[in-house]
């Protein structure tokens, strides 16, 4: 079950990723995703890192990106990159970060009053996964593939096919089940060929049909891909339409509908579902 400090996480499904020191592109990467990643760590060099948080800071002082729809991802803990992250987010209305390279359930505690998605791209991270979820401030999880075999000292975490490697897939299962066990949503790794788009088609299909609640992009390019992919059935539209309606209808924060008790996470659910039919955004 979910705690009662952790709010539903409905980003998603396609979640791009942005460096952060590089604002010219931040607009774009919001208006053609569901979600933008700011991205502190990898993406960016370590003697840029704080051209990228004062670039971060001086968008979110402009009204810039919805807080709504905007991860900031973090540098681990533990390092001084960390810290000075932390104090940039704080003059920022952004609440919601992915940390980077979380490997013990003490890590997220660093992060209170944030929303976090874990991302596990170690061994240390997946072997304590369920730990790592079970913190209230964890809406989510995501595995990283490519860390998470240079951590183990691997080559690749693909076959010659394109398939994933055992241990890969050892890991992916093993987030997806620790994140859905805790109540809290599951991420898919990024799929790195970008030009092979039916690649990232057949992948995106089985995420959703294994149960990850989104996926992260990497380039623009993939995030159609990904929504048509995730893109629920007309059933489920219709069935999130009518209960929208029904919600309006009531005027209340909890209502009945159809034998059922409903209120706010089962309300942003729909709203999500609508998003990902590509509906006109509704607020969240």
């Amino acid at each position: 079950m979910l705690s009662s400090n952790a709010t539903p996480f409905t980003m998603g499904p396609a979640l791009l990723f942005c460096p952060a020191d590089r604002p010219e592109r931040f607009g774009k990467a919001a208006d053609r995703s569901d979600a933008v990643i700011l991205d502190l760590e990898d993406a960016v060099a370590p003697a840029d890192k704080p051209g990228a948080r004062e670039a971060i800071l001086k968008q979110a002082g402009t009204g810039g990106l919805e807080p709504n729809r905007t991860i900031v991802r973090v540098n681990p803990v533990g390092t001084p990159e960390f810290d000075l992250d932390l104090e940039a987010l704080a003059r920022t209305p952004y609440r919601t970060v992915m940390l980077a390279k979380a490997e013990t359930a003490e890590q997220l505690r660093s992060l209170e009053g944030y929303q976090v998605i874990a991302l596990c791209e170690t061994a240390a991270g997946i072997v304590n996964a369920s730990a790592i979820a079970a913190e209230p401030n964890v809406v989510g999880l995501m595995w990283g593939a490519e860390d998470l075999l240079a951590s183990l000292g691997g080559l690749s975490s693909r076959n010659d096919d394109g398939g994933y490697q055992a241990v890969a897939l050892h890991s992916r299962s093993a987030v997806l089940l620790a994140a859905k066990a805790a109540g809290k949503e599951a991420v898919d790794s990024v799929y790195v060929n970008i030009p092979d788009l039916e690649g990232l088609l057949a992948e995106s299909r089985d995420a959703i049909s294994s149960g990850f609640g989104a996926k992260a992009c990497i380039h623009p390019n993939q995030v159609a891909v990904v929504r048509e992919a995730y893109a629920p059935t007309p059933e489920v539209i219709a069935q999130a339409t009518e209960l929208l309606e029904a919600a309006a209808s009531a005027g209340t924060g909890v209502f009945q509908f159809k034998g059922k008790m409903i209120d706010g996470p089962i309300l942003k659910h729909a709203e999500a579902t609508l998003r990902r039919a590509g509906h006109p955004r509704v607020a969240s």
